[in-house]
């Protein structure tokens, strides 16, 4: 089993500096190439690298499993709604890298389904870690309950998702 689970969110933000300040430096008109470079490195790209290096190891284990732990900022349905409050957050850096990282996990999907690796993303909320600088509302344990969830399903489950464990399904 494989749970994809590293990530930062940035390297540019600052003590005392909220969210939304941080969002405004990283619009697409004026974001750092630096700034967007290190995260997708971690985000998108080391996934990649962690799941190349693994795969081996994976096709050879019975009843393999790939979770990449997503967010749902990087949903590119909800943030197309306009009546969702996160939306004015939607940039190229964090978010973004997320919905990069959904699209390998389909395409990670659709390359194993064959060999019935089922690989899917799941969504943990704003968890109170040190990627948010412990300002996240649920628990690491909330957090992690749907990746231990999906990590764990029958021959039966679905592969190509992207789930979190109160909200169901969240739209790509």
């Amino acid at each position: 089993m494989l749970i994809n689970n590293a990530a930062i969110s940035s390297t540019g933000i600052k003590p005392g500096m909220s969210v939304e300040e941080y969002a405004q430096q990283t619009r697409p008109s004026n974001v750092s190439f630096d700034e967007m470079r290190a995260v997708w490195e971690t985000n998108v790209f080391g996934a990649l690298a962690v799941y190349q290096a693994m795969l081996p190891l994976l096709r050879a284990a019975p009843a393999a499993r790939i979770v990449n732990v997503s967010s749902g900022a990087g949903s590119l349905t909800r943030n197309s709604d306009p009546t969702n409050p996160h939306r004015a957050i939607f940039g190229p850096v964090y978010p973004a890298s997320k919905t990069a990282l959904n699209a390998l996990t389909l395409a990670m999907a659709i390359e194993l389904e064959p060999e019935g690796i089922k690989v899917n993303a799941v969504s943990p909320s704003f968890t109170k870690t040190n990627l948010n600088n412990y300002a996240g509302t649920e628990t690491v344990e909330e957090g992690a309950r749907e990746a231990v969830r999906v990590a764990l399903l029958g021959p039966d489950g679905p592969t190509g998702t992207f789930t979190h464990a109160t909200m169901g399904v969240i739209p790509w």
